[in-house]
């Protein structure tokens, strides 16, 4: 006998969406979502795709009619449970467009909690457009099947970060000049945690000693090479999630691909 085809198919497209999601909710998809669905991946009234609203978790919906400009759909069955991350928070300091907009992407991916951008005096961007930074973190999410959007906070100038730095959480401050290494001090510290990255350039020598004068500061190294904003950001924050994260938990759920 064949095989009993996998419901929902693997294939179906993955959006996430403004409403709250619930069993027999119908959700009207708009705009370039409709789009989407409807010129690019060719849905009809009947076909299955998975929605998520950053609130409730990931569900399996039913398309009931496709209009030129707007689809609904009703969620059917919920799939998984808002997912909850690693508590582990990404300090950038600002570079340019195509370059922060990886970071943010891959720190979609790799499961950060919260992104913090930062604006330091050797940074040649002082500004993000936040609705961007959004439509990259969401299509990011929707590639690799997480449930939980990452908060992604308005840029601050580091003086600003340092004087509201919260008390129960350790930054580990990527230091060119040198720390202890990155992995020992992933593997020591424990509780809620973050990384402060430099710009192209680095930090100047008042912004570093202004760093490493808060006690929650720990200067870490990542390595004998110069590397890139983007690349440190990104090698480090991976290196975490491996050590101190949950790449390393067994009972972690492997979603489905979907493409």
């Amino acid at each position: 006998m064949p095989a009993t085809p996998a419901w929902p198919p693997r294939s179906a497209p993955r959006l996430f969406v403004a409403e709250e999601l619930a069993a027999d909710r119908t959700i009207a998809i708009e705009g370039n979502q409709a789009h989407y669905l409807s010129r690019v991946m060719r849905v009809g009234e009947g076909d299955t795709i998975i929605l998520c609203d950053d609130i409730t978790g990931e569900w399996a919906a039913q398309i009931e009619s496709v209009g030129k400009r707007r689809i609904e759909a009703a969620a059917v069955e919920r799939l998984r449970e808002k997912e909850a991350v690693p508590d582990f928070w990404l300090c950038p300091a600002l570079v340019k467009k195509d370059r922060f907009d990886l970071i943010l992407e891959k720190a979609t991916e790799l499961g950060v909690a919260r992104i913090r951008p930062v604006v330091t005096r050797r940074c040649v961007v002082d500004k993000l457009n936040a609705e961007r930074a959004r439509t990259v973190t969401v299509e990011a999410a929707e590639q690799c099947a997480r449930t939980a959007l990452p908060i992604v906070d308005a840029p601050d100038k580091l003086d600003t970060l340092l004087r509201d730095w919260p008390q129960d959480r350790a930054l580990l401050f990527a230091d060119e000049t040198g720390g202890e290494p990155a992995s020992g001090a992933f593997t020591r510290l424990k509780g809620p945690s973050a990384l402060l990255i430099g710009p192209e350039g680095g930090f100047d020598e008042a912004e570093r000693a202004a760093i490493r004068a808060l006690p929650q500061a720990v200067p870490i190294g990542l390595g004998p090479r110069i590397l890139r904003a983007e690349t440190a950001a990104i090698a480090a924050t991976a290196l975490w999630m491996a050590v101190a994260g949950d790449w390393a938990d067994e009972r972690a759920e492997i979603p489905t691909p979907v493409r």
